[in-house]
This record gives structure tokens, sequence and C-alpha cells, in this order.
């Protein structure tokens, strides 16, 4: 009886694992093919594709779709803009950002609890659109680059948990530091922030996603010329776009082989890669930051 109750208990984890193991592939498929499948459309003839679209392979593989979106001068303002603004956006947010977290997670700071009160205030409550795009026009910043800059320096979520971060680092360190003379911008830049690479990353990770990924900027603060166009909107437009408008610098031959909707494949499979090839670098980070941001304080 005993050895058998022991065989009962022995088969109930294997049997979790087994209907554990078999949802995760089942939601993973779930969330990795779309993706695939547009892969699969980016790398398809475009007649062929319509003929019945493709499922697990190309129906007649080509690189045409990626020779004409390629081609296409706009990507290239595109990509030079999102990468300006994404490089440069993250940066001075991670500055302007971990300074005032500093300053929030010194529990010496006069009004801190007034300020902390204000702050998550704005969390929740805003002017409306209208209201800010008058002030954005007041400021000049309407088909400005630094449109994409000034209104992302700070995030308030961002600074809560960077600021409980800094929290949790033990107050002997600052008060050493002092001791020995040092400021509190230095104590800041030389203590804090390094001890910060994990909260740090994690931020970087959401701001440059956030960056990466906008295009509302872009259709409401100016009019998407080469100086402004991002690639996310970019990438709207092309998917929108019914007749999708090709070069001329273009052969007959390719252009018999897309459609505006093999081409939005491939343009989606470009805008795609940066940030696939940059987050594996951070991911070590991601989970990390998170649990210590949410847990110190």
């Amino acid at each position: 009886m005993t050895n058998t109750l022991k065989m009962r208990n022995n088969n109930k984890p294997k049997l979790f694992n087994i209907i554990n193991g078999t949802l995760l592939i089942l939601f993973s498929l779930i969330t990795i093919y779309p993706m695939f499948y547009v892969l699969i459309g980016a790398f398809s003839h475009g007649d062929a594709y319509s003929a019945g679209g493709a499922w697990l392979f190309p129906r007649q593989f080509t690189l045409s779709n990626f020779i004409v979106i390629l081609s296409d001068d706009m990507l290239w303002y595109a990509f030079r803009n999102t990468i300006m603004k994404t490089v440069i956006g993250t940066g001075l947010s991670l500055i302007f950002t971990s300074i005032v977290a500093y300053a929030m997670s010194r529990k010496k700071l006069k009004f801190r609890k007034t300020i902390r009160a204000i702050s998550l205030f704005t969390m929740f409550f805003s002017g409306g659109l209208i209201p800010y795009f008058v002030l954005i026009n007041y400021m000049g910043l309407y088909d400005n680059f630094l449109v994409y800059i000034i209104p992302s320096l700070y995030s308030v979520y961002n600074m809560i948990i960077l600021s409980s971060f800094f929290a949790g680092i033990p107050n002997d360190l600052h008060e050493a530091a002092e001791i020995d003379g040092a400021s509190e911008f230095y104590i800041y830049r030389k203590i804090y922030m390094p001890l910060a690479k994990p909260a740090l990353a994690t931020i970087a990770l959401w701001s440059a996603v956030g960056h990466w990924n906008s295009y509302f900027s872009t259709m409401i603060y100016s009019n998407a010329g080469k100086k402004m166009i991002t690639l996310q909107y970019y990438l709207m437009g092309v998917i929108n776009q019914a007749n999708y408008t090709i070069g001329d610098n273009i052969s007959p031959g390719i252009i018999e082989e897309v459609t505006s909707t093999t081409v939005s494949y491939a343009a989606i499979i470009i805008a795609t890669i940066p940030i696939l090839l940059i987050y594996p670098f951070l991911q070590k980070y991601f989970t990390f930051g998170i649990q210590e941001g949410a847990s110190k304080g």
C-alpha cells in the first residue's frame, strides 16, 4: 500500500511537467508563428503568395521583396532618424531619470513626499492631446527633431523603479563617501550608478524599445519629411498603402515578382532585426533589474 502511494506521488510531478511542457510549447508556437508567417511572406513570390498564401515554406522563394524595400531612400532616412532618436533619447532619458531617482531615494531631500505625490499624479492624469499639441507648437517643437527627445526625458514609472533600487543600496556607502568629502554628484556618478547597472539596463531596454516602436509622435507632431520620418511611421505607410510605389531604378523582372503585401512583410522583418539583435545582450539584466527595483525600498 505504501509503495503504491509513493508511486502515485512520484507520477504526479511527471504528469505536471508533461502538461506544463506541452502548454508552454503551444504558447511558444502561438507567439512565434505570426513572426514566422511574416518571414515566409517576405521571401515569397508575390503572385504565388496571392494565389494561396504560405503556411510553412515560401511557395516560390525570392529576394525581390527585400531588394525593392532596401532600394527605397525613405527607408534609410527613417532608419537614420530612428537610430538617432533611440540612441539620444534613451541616453538622455537615463541621465535625467536617474538624477531624479537618486534625489528621491535620499530621505533628507526636502519636500520629498510632495514631489513624489505630484509625480504620481501625472502618471494618471494629463491635460489631453489638444492642450499638449498646443504646448508643443508654442515651444517650437513641431516638426523639430527635439520633439522626439525632450518630452521623453523623464519617466515617473522608471524613476520609481530606479529610486527603489537606489534606496536598497546600503546607506553606509553614502555616509563613508560623505566623510571622505565626496559631493552628492560624485556619489551618484561613481558609486550609485555602477551599482545600478541591472536596473539601468532594464530601463534602457524599455526606453529603447519605446523609442524604436513609436510612430505617434511622427504622425501628430511633424510633417513626416526626410528629417523627421521614423521607421515605424514608414512601416505603417507601407502596410496601409494598397499600391506600394516602387522606385524607377528597379528592373521590370523584380517588379513582377512582388506585391504590396509581400513588400510590407519584408519591411516588417527589416524593422524588427535591430531589436532582436540588441535584446539578447540586455536580457540577463532584465528580470533581475525588475525584481531588484520592485523589491527594494
